[in-house]
């Protein structure tokens, strides 16, 4: 991740981006509303500031939303990497049951730990790559 001094020298314009971003890749996984905000680390009813990040409002400088953005980038390059000609399976995989994680989906992880879920995830699917 970025230096945090890297994250506040983004322009608006570049954090809006960022926003417009992820919640294009929470809505192609077709995560609920209250899953999408649970990713990014946001009160499950805060309908609201999801609806301003898919106008563009710039994500937040908060080092633990910023790095919520980057991991769930990382996860979605490590997917369209590892199922380059299925991009459905790309986009299902966050809430398809895996062994790896005691049947349960990504997102169920993600939910049931925390940040440290999101990490978990990232690594499997980093491991998976060779990296």
């Amino acid at each position: 991740m970025e230096a945090a001094s890297e994250r506040q020298d983004m322009s608006p314009q570049d954090r809006g981006a960022l926003a417009r971003m992820v919640m294009q890749l929470l809505d192609h996984w077709n995560l609920t509303t209250m899953d999408q905000a649970m990713l990014l680390g946001l009160a499950a009813t805060n309908r609201g500031t999801l609806t301003r990040y898919r106008k563009g409002e710039p994500i937040g400088t908060s080092r633990d939303q910023y790095e919520r953005v980057g991991h769930l980038l990382a996860i979605h390059k490590n997917l369209r990497l590892l199922f380059p000609k299925n991009r459905d399976l790309a986009y299902r995989w966050m809430s398809t049951r895996n062994k790896a994680f005691n049947n349960l989906t990504p997102v169920e992880v993600i939910k049931e730990w925390g940040f440290a879920g999101l990490l978990m995830v990232r690594s499997y699917l980093d491991h998976t790559r060779g990296l």
